[in-house]
């Protein structure tokens, strides 16, 4: 069974363990996290989550209102918007089906909140299979972006499409 948490100070040796983890560097090569700062602030517009299957940790969830977001990374976006990062810790717990079931615990997360239109999420360009996890998952492709250094597909999945996905299953 996989839960989600909110991630603490507690969660910093594993989160710089999985960090260096070669599939992750692939994922993300450019973003440093700043664990040791950003683990012990809660701003309201961000939630960072551990999952963990039967309490061994095992990914992380980062989502936020990108609106809100105060690096802007997004640029301009409307309102009513939320954005994922999802990575699994480990390359031995890839291909097991638990990176669906942490996008559907972060999925019923974002849209548990009435104003949310929908979901963005920006895999590399690079990361095919991440681009075909979420296509799989109902996202739409939306457009090429660079964000920084990193060559990025950005994705939107819409509330309707969502809730369509959710009566079909």
């Amino acid at each position: 069974m996989i839960t989600l948490r909110h991630a603490t100070i507690e969660d910093l040796d594993t989160l710089k363990h999985w960090d260096q983890q070669q599939h992750n560097i692939d994922a993300d090569p450019n973003d440093d996290w700043e664990w040791e700062t950003e683990l012990r602030r809660r701003p309201p517009w961000r939630e960072q989550l551990i999952a963990e299957l039967d309490g061994r940790p095992l990914g992380f969830l980062q989502i936020i209102d990108p609106l809100e977001e105060e690096t802007h990374y997004w640029g301009t976006v409307a309102a009513n918007l939320r954005a994922i990062d999802i990575w699994i810790g480990e390359a031995e717990d890839l291909g097991k089906g638990y990176g669906t079931l942490m996008m559907e615990l972060a999925l019923d997360r974002c849209f548990a909140e009435e104003k949310v239109e929908a979901v963005l999420i920006d895999p590399l360009v690079s990361n095919e299979r991440a681009c075909r996890f979420y296509e799989k998952l109902g996202f739409s492709f939306l457009e090429r972006r660079q964000f920084g250094e990193d060559d990025c597909y950005v994705y939107r999945l819409e509330r309707k499409h969502f809730q369509a996905s959710r009566t079909t299953n």
